[in-house]
């Protein structure tokens, strides 16, 4: 194979050519290159029959922008060619395909290398744009790149981010990124990605300049640009609603003086739905819903009436027979101004009375509420067996009795099932739990913690070792625990707690059926065996530990970590309290 440049008159495209057809190809995206730098790839070529003609192997595309071109300026540049051995047809189809299927487009880090060295060397966007065939904001987002930390990039080149949470990562300063980065770094941490990592770093709200009804030249705040596309948010969104709601108030006020019957303001925690409404012009009452979304964008609904007082008006009721919406006596910023206030106050004043804080805690953790969130532990599994076994247990049935009796303290039917997510509203459940003494609060406390507890939690640890449990009382050896206990080292270790050393020495070579029918016979008294009271496997007990080395896994690992956070306690012990853990009470009814 050699080298050499060929005129365009002497080169046709070879049959052989897996892009060889009638019609030209494509040529639009290395068309701008072409015309910018000329080819710089060599075309793969081949003599043909008629001396100083070639046939293109390789290359059809470049061949065909590199005609356009000429076209364009009235004149032809030879053209760069590798030339193959004379006949060789084989050669020519394996250098079509691998010149068209082998080949590998650069990573965007790769890229973000190659365009910043040609910005060190002068060249400008444009110039990258147009070099390469690529679009300016392609461009813009390559480049975006270099606004991450090294470390941030290489996970993006390795595929450990996706596109998403790298594109808000590139809005995120230096020090948000080293926060991130710890995040993702611990693996018991919560670490945001894709749109949520973008609440993250706004706060909780991510509010798109777009939707603002002031003038953005005039805003003094801070926008912060997200370098992959076209958008802007505000880094401060209390600046933002700020503004906001001074220019809704303004827009509220103009819809009254143009002769509405109302404007009324939809806050965020509301919702216009039209279903509800039908339309209505100003001189039958119509009025217009301001609908204020929590993403910042605000939408004005004109001419609109309530259902009902549209079928007043189709029966031809005088006008004042129908219910005219009256005035507000405050605006809405002055309605903020003042639940922020009392807010401030309410929260001050509470901080002498826990009593009160702790009976606002758990109706919060009962009904909920926009800024207080709590799920209640699914117990789910996939498998039949132990879906039945929870179901069944001691532990289970002793926990709804106390649960119902609770449904019954709070007035709540036992139907629900659940006290967490029971309903009513927060501050109804406030005021009954204001009626009941401590001891009854903390019987409600206790079975929403029960229900909210995240089964396999460290949390579950922690509890049962302060407390003390003996799972005895509470668990027994059941068929599913045999049918899921399948591991005969396991297997022959257990019959050596039920039966003793010996007696596991002897059957360690049998099938864990023959194990597991041994482990019974020792559980129930049956078939000659002595009967064994109160056991329970090691992974299961409080503090649990394993039977192999191959154990440190689940219950074993969640006390491992309870007793690093036991030993990294800086504050010294109460001197007076006694030593040990608590012991577990038995549970007692509740009060009527």
């Amino acid at each position: 194979m050699k080298l050499d440049f060929i005129d365009l008159c002497q080169l046709t495209i070879s049959k052989a050519n897996m892009r060889y057809a009638k019609k030209a190809p494509d040529v639009s995206d290395i068309l701008p290159t072409v015309r910018a730098r000329g080819v710089l790839v060599p075309l793969i070529v081949r003599p043909k029959d008629v001396p100083g003609s070639y046939e293109i192997v390789a290359g059809a595309r470049r061949f065909h922008a590199a005609s356009l071109v000429a076209a364009e300026k009235g004149e032809a540049d030879p053209l760069p060619c590798a030339i193959l051995d004379e006949n060789d047809d084989a050669a020519a189809i394996e250098a079509s395909l691998i010149e068209n299927i082998a080949r590998l487009d650069p990573d965007e880090v790769t890229r973000w290398e190659t365009f910043t060295r040609l910005v060190r060397q002068g060249r400008s966007v444009e110039d990258i744009a147009t070099t390469f065939g690529l679009p300016e904001p392609s461009v813009r987002r390559v480049l975006a790149l270099g606004n991450l930390l090294p470390r941030i990039r290489d996970l993006y080149r390795r595929q450990k981010l996706d596109a998403v949470t790298v594109r808000h990562l590139t809005m995120a300063s230096k020090r948000q990124q080293q926060a991130w980065l710890a995040l993702h770094d611990d693996p018991d941490t919560y670490c945001p990605t894709g749109h949520q990592l973008k609440a993250w770093l706004f706060g909780g709200q991510s509010i798109k300049a777009a939707v603002a009804l002031f003038d953005l030249e005039q805003f003094k705040g801070v926008l912060v640009a997200d370098l992959f596309g076209e958008d802007r948010y505000f880094a401060d969104a209390d600046a933002f609603w700020e503004q906001q709601n001074a220019v809704i108030a303004q827009r509220q006020t103009a819809y009254l003086d143009t002769g509405w019957s109302d404007a009324v303001i939809v806050p965020p925690a509301e919702h216009f739905h039209s279903w509800d409404y039908e339309k209505a012009g100003k001189r039958k009452g119509g009025r217009v819903y301001i609908e204020v979304r929590s993403s910042g964008e605000v939408i004005f609904h004109e001419g609109y009436v309530t259902r009902a007082e549209a079928r007043r008006i189709e029966r031809g009721e005088a006008p004042d027979t129908c219910q005219k919406p009256v005035r507000p006596e405050i605006t809405g910023p002055m309605q903020t101004y003042i639940d922020l206030h009392r807010h401030a106050a309410v929260r001050a004043a509470m901080t002498a009375h826990p009593a009160v804080a702790l009976r606002l805690m758990v109706a919060h953790a009962i009904a909920g509420s926009p800024l207080w969130t709590v799920r209640i532990e699914p117990q789910a599994s996939r498998h039949d067996v132990v879906r039945e076994s929870i179901e069944t247990c001691r532990g289970e049935t002793a926990f709804d009795e106390q649960r119902r009796a609770v449904l019954a303290l709070l007035g709540v039917s036992p139907e629900d099932l659940t006290v967490t997510g029971s309903g009513g509203d927060v501050a109804g459940l406030f005021l009954r739990l204001l009626d009941l003494p401590d001891a009854q609060v903390l019987d409600v406390i206790a079975i929403v913690m029960g229900e909210t507890l995240a089964s396999g939690s460290v949390a579950v640890e922690a509890v049962g070792g302060v407390i003390g449990i003996d799972m005895a009382r509470y668990w027994q050896a059941d068929e599913a625990f045999f049918q899921l206990v399948r591991d005969k080292e396991v297997l022959t270790a257990i019959i050596g707690d039920v039966a003793g050393q010996t007696v596991a020495a002897a059957n360690g070579g049998q099938k864990a059926k023959t194990l597991k029918d041994i482990v019974r016979d020792h559980l129930d008294g049956a078939n000659g065996r002595d009967k064994v009271e109160g056991w329970v496997p090691r992974w299961m007990a409080f503090p649990p530990s394993c039977y192999t080395t191959r154990g440190g896994v689940g219950t074993v690992a969640a006390h491992e970590r309870v007793e690093v956070a036991r030993l990294a306690l800086t504050v010294d012990p109460d001197p007076t309290a006694p030593a040990g853990a608590a012991t577990e009470p038995e549970p007692t009814p509740l009060a009527a």
